[in-house]
């Protein structure tokens, strides 16, 4: 019994530990204002996206997933950014001059941004990546999806135009 217990209390505090990453803003709460740093523009706020939903992807350059969904992002945003919605990317890198070359290799037409300090992967609770974080447009967080996707599929653009409430052709 004293071993079932055990496990339980260690199996507990395991997922808790990966559930959340400090300063992390639950699905459900309002992103708070951070700096963003350009590598395809200059520097921004978080908050200069309000006013329409937000489709934000936390990648770094050495990550194999990040890699495999950065061009189903990229014709997502060919058709619809800007439109009805925002996507934005956050490179977890520690070099800038690392994540403008991904930027520049891959080709991607939407905007990304260095995370320095690691505010923004707190905040979005990326302790793994890819993460893509569906924002309304008020700020607040409606989904995390963790792992690669092919995002322009029939299956996550009905999803991205549920979560978001915006209509996808």
């Amino acid at each position: 019994m004293k071993a079932v217990l055990l496990f339980a209390l260690w199996a507990g505090a395991a997922s808790a530990a990966l559930a959340a990453s400090p300063g992390e803003v639950p699905v459900g709460a309002t992103l708070r204002e951070a700096p963003l740093y350009g590598l395809t523009l200059d520097y921004r706020k978080l908050s200069d996206f309000r006013g329409k939903p937000l489709v934000i992807n936390v990648w770094a350059s050495w990550c194999g997933p990040c890699r495999d969904e950065m061009g189903s992002l990229d014709r997502l945003a060919r058709r619809h950014n800007g439109r009805q919605f925002h996507i934005i990317g956050i490179s977890t890198d520690d070099h800038a001059d690392k994540a403008q070359r991904f930027v520049v290799g891959t080709g991607v037409s939407f905007d990304n941004y260095l995370d320095r300090g690691l505010a923004l992967e707190n905040m979005l609770g990326a302790n793994r990546i890819p993460l893509t974080v569906l924002v309304d447009a008020k700020g607040r967080v409606l989904l995390k999806v963790y792992g690669a996707r092919e995002w322009d599929s029939p299956e996550n653009k009905a999803l991205l135009a549920k979560t978001l409430g915006v209509r996808l052709d």
